[in-house]
């Protein structure tokens, strides 16, 4: 057995054991087949205000410009699929934003391998990355063999679905690579056809300044007029493209303590949206993503669904 096949199982089977759906291995290196497809969405403008979107090209498309002398590209999903949703009569937060923000549950998970490989291993360099770097997650985990990229532009993977995060640690160090799995959305639009605002333009194109996510949590300005009425209650993010897909039928509730929701959220009303206060949202947003759009972006975006 070669160290390459022992390391590479290690790895594996220390990540099922945190937690961690499913992880998949891939040689670092240039994404050729995404450079022009970058280069076209940014081109468009399809990046909105995502100003970040547009810096740090090249290392977007190589991670061997993160990381000094990086050979593989590990990564990793974790389903945040909930056992419950919010009730019918409330405005909307994406599934992902239920819990404690994902960034943090991760990055803890990713620094327990990381060490776990330092210890069995010996020394092996890398980073972790979770949303957090010019790093195209979708694009490594689809060549990593777990998953591929739906017409709704996320991650799909037929016996879970696409209710995940996906991240990743980049290391100095040879390991089996996984082969990339075939496209299984077929001739569905589903996705396509339910997008309130037509911000899938055409099969695997999402044009992010028509997103009900970027206007509900990038963007600061006041929300165009021209799409009153058309958030379909979404007060954070937006899961419309995920809640379609016929692939997401075989979604199972996630088992991290950390991702589960104040009983709040899933209780309030709209009534108790429109008259929500400071105190409140930081009660039921403790530690959540939606932090990221602060007490005043949530109320606008409530006061332009209540105008709709």
């Amino acid at each position: 057995m070669t160290n390459r096949h022992h390391y590479t199982q290690l790895i594996k089977d220390e990540a099922k054991r945190l937690g961690f759906m499913s992880c998949g291995i891939s040689k670092a290196g240039f994404l050729e087949e995404e450079a022009p497809r970058l280069e076209r969405w940014l081109k468009n403008n399809m990046n909105g205000e995502m100003q970040y979107m547009e810096n740090h090209f090249d290392k977007r498309l190589d991670p061997t410009k993160l990381v000094d002398d990086s050979k593989s590209v590990i990564s990793l999903l974790l389903n945040y699929y909930p056992e419950q949703t919010q009730t019918k009569e409330s405005y909307k937060v994406s599934k992902y934003a239920y819990g404690q923000d994902y960034h943090f549950v991760i990055k803890d998970k990713l620094k327990h391998l990381m060490h776990f490989i330092q210890d069995e291993i010996g020394e092996v360099s890398g980073r972790a990355f979770v949303d957090s770097a010019p790093v195209l997650d979708k694009a490594w985990a689809a060549k990593s063999g777990l998953g591929w990229i739906g017409k709704h532009s996320n991650l799909l993977t037929q016996k879970v679905g696409s209710f995940y995060f996906i991240a990743e640690l980049i290391v100095d160090l040879d390991l089996e690579y996984d082969f990339a799995t075939t496209d299984h959305c077929g001739t569905c639009t589903a996705c396509i056809d339910a997008c309130p605002t037509q911000a899938i333009t055409e099969p695997y194109v999402v044009d992010g300044s028509k997103c009900i996510s970027y206007f509900t949590i990038e963007l600061k300005d006041n929300l165009p007029s021209e799409f009153k009425g058309k958030f379909d209650d979404w007060m954070f993010g937006c899961d419309v493209c995920q809640d379609v897909c016929p692939w997401n039928r075989f979604s199972k509730p996630h088992n991290e303590p950390l991702f589960n929701p104040k009983p709040e959220l899933l209780s309030m009303t709209k009534k108790d949206w429109d008259e929500v206060t400071q105190e409140v949202f930081s009660k039921v947003f403790q530690k959540s993503a939606v932090k990221r759009t602060k007490f005043s972006g949530l109320t606008r975006n409530i006061k332009f669904l209540g105008e709709s």
